[in-house]
């Protein structure tokens, strides 16, 4: 996690989730994110919206697209690509309905990072329209393009590990 900067952009977004049956033994319920919304009513996490058929319709709740002029490059991979996405992680709670919002990001790099973590479910949408200004936006006022520098090796120094005799000279025998 980023700590915040004076150019930190904090987008509100609302989350809809849906909660089926699972075709697997080993699991009661499959989690899938339906819908990234811009508004929503103001309910608390995981509110009932819809249910039929065994299916449920959740507002998982309300997050922060989180926005930083260090993963400006980021950002515009995502822009650049063929299909631009927004992440959405789900945490396995203890308490009802079972899962909990953690996470919505725009950063590819980040996403990432849940990818291969533990239990936790991360789906891919397409990037909302309500979205993809304001990123561009951001980006073309804090993207810098930074070159690659190579570090350069230090010199190791022949002399370091060798046998000192008292005063300080190297040698490896006596005279």
């Amino acid at each position: 996690m980023l700590t915040d900067t004076p150019d930190s952009l904090h987008i509100r977004v609302a989350v809809i989730a849906e909660r089926r049956p699972s075709s697997s033994p080993w699991a009661d319920w499959s989690w899938r994110v339906v819908e990234v919304l811009a508004e929503a009513p103001d309910v608390p996490p995981w509110t009932l919206l819809r249910q039929e058929e065994g299916r449920a319709l959740f507002l998982a709740g309300h997050a922060a697209v989180a926005l930083h002029p260090t993963d400006t490059s980021n950002y515009l991979s995502n822009l650049e690509s063929e299909d631009p996405r927004l992440w959405v992680v789900l945490r396995p709670a203890a308490g009802e309905p079972g899962m909990a919002l953690h996470l919505v990001t725009i950063d590819p790099g980040e996403a990432h990072l849940y990818a291969d973590v533990g239990n936790d479910t991360l789906e891919s949408l397409r990037l909302p329209a309500f979205l993809h200004g304001p990123l561009e936006a951001y980006v073309a006022r804090h993207h810098r393009e930074r070159g690659f520098s190579k570090r350069q090796r230090d010199r190791a120094d022949p002399e370091a590990l060798a046998r000192r005799a008292p005063g300080g000279r190297t040698g490896g025998g006596e005279r």
